[in-house]
């Protein structure tokens, strides 16, 4: 048995960053990580596509200009794009192309429902709907884009914590890789890989926590997992979690956000390099929007992004359903024939992932304060960090970091 000042539960965006500040401060501690990477969230994978960097996980360097991450990719020499804003480009609407008006009219009703959902009334805390006008004709695009960015429909979605996020609307792609690039911010690390955390057990002088490879002892904890995790019981703790904390974590539950990538035998030609484009199929409503990146960073890829209930239902059909549907929109957008110029094909699966349990946190409506609820220390002992207990910088990798070095630095306070 293993005994250190703090033991750090997840090698995540968080967990790396705790454990940078750890190692500054002198003290002992592990990071334990379940997979056999760093990065959590934030994975970029360059073996399915033949070395192209493909971000499985998040890709942009949101609020881009105050991101700690932009600063460390400029020190590493990491590259990304500048841009202004995700504003796609281009509408299909079913298998024809929108002319340019009608596809600033769809993005400005887009604009316009995020703008009415977070100005919806506080009290009570009504869901982000509230204040949304449904009954344009845009209504289903921009319900697609309210649960693409929150992880959950507008119908589950808290407006004030909606609104509590902070953004510059400054969302740069990492061309390098998000997750390669925080790996390498945090490469002097060090951390145990293939180590699944079973229970923490706070009823002693030093916190057990048992592990596949056996128990480990530390006078603070930092846990790091997704609120999904820490509602599945997944981990038992010892003894039950406040029952503030625990609500806190099932009102702020981690959504669902999936994508859809496919390499092609050559960029296409339609469109310029990393173009977002919209789909809508006026003509049958129970079809879903799908939005794509065309050309992805340069490279021929396409990736789509399905999220919130759909993505929970085709994910849970498989692979193959997946990759279906967003195939069938890529058809309508540029005729069957697009199929046989695909060479590759992938999709992610959070949801199904048992170290994440979904993409990214969303507070529930009447649960706008789950996020400072899980701040508070357990006991002076037990500190959670991660993106679902960032203030206003929730669901994103800087957001984590930030919540990271945070926990670390209390526990350094908290040091006799």
């Amino acid at each position: 048995m293993s005994d250190y000042d703090v033991i750090v539960i997840g090698a995540g965006a968080a967990g790396l960053a705790a454990g940078e500040r750890l190692a500054a401060s002198g003290l002992s501690f592990a990071v334990l990580e379940a997979k056999e990477r760093v990065g959590g969230r934030a994975w970029t994978d360059r073996h399915v596509f033949g070395g192209i960097p493909f971000d499985r996980g998040c890709h942009w360097l949101h609020s881009a200009s105050r991101n700690p991450f932009r600063e460390a990719a400029d020190r590493l020499g990491m590259r990304y794009m500048v841009r202004a804003t995700r504003r796609s480009a281009d509408l299909f609407l079913g298998t024809q192309k929108a002319d340019e008006q009608t596809a600033r009219e769809a993005w400005n009703a887009v604009e316009q429902a995020f703008e009415a959902a977070a100005a919806a009334p506080s009290e009570p805390d009504r869901p982000a709907i509230a204040g949304c006008d449904t009954s344009g004709p845009w209504w289903r695009l921009a319900r697609h884009w309210l649960t693409l960015l929150s992880a959950l429909p507008p119908e589950r979605i808290s407006a004030v914590d909606l609104a509590a996020y902070a953004d510059t609307y400054e969302n740069w792609p990492v061309s390098d890789g998000y997750g390669a690039l925080v790996a390498r911010t945090s490469a002097h690390v060090p951390v145990h890989l293939g180590v699944a955390v079973r229970s923490i057990d706070t009823r002693e002088a030093l916190i057990r926590v048992e592990t596949s490879r056996g128990t480990l002892r530390a006078r603070h904890v930092i846990l790091t997992v997704s609120t999904n995790v820490i509602a599945s019981g997944a981990i038992r703790f010892l003894p039950a979690l406040p029952a503030e904390i625990a609500d806190a974590a099932a009102g702020c539950p981690t959504g669902l956000a999936e994508k859809v990538a496919f390499l092609l035998d050559a960029p296409l030609a339609e469109f310029g390099e990393n173009v977002y484009v919209d789909t809508l199929d006026p003509d049958r409503p129970d079809r879903p929007p799908v939005n794509f990146v065309a050309n992805h960073l340069g490279w021929p890829l396409v990736v789509g992004q399905l999220c919130g209930e759909t993505a929970e239902a085709l994910e849970r059909e498989g692979e193959a359903a997946m990759t279906a549907f967003a195939l069938e929109a890529l058809k309508d957008m540029l005729g069957s024939g697009i199929a046989r110029r695909v060479r590759g094909a992938t999709a992610t699966h959070w949801g199904s992932d048992p170290h994440v349990l979904g993409a990214y946190s969303c507070a529930l409506p009447g649960h706008a304060g789950a996020r400072a609820v899980l701040r508070r220390p357990v006991g002076d002992r037990l500190f959670i960090a991660g993106e679902a207990v960032s203030e206003a910088a929730f669901s994103t990798a800087h957001g984590a970091r930030e919540t990271g070095l945070a926990a670390a630095a209390q526990v350094i306070a908290a040091q006799p």
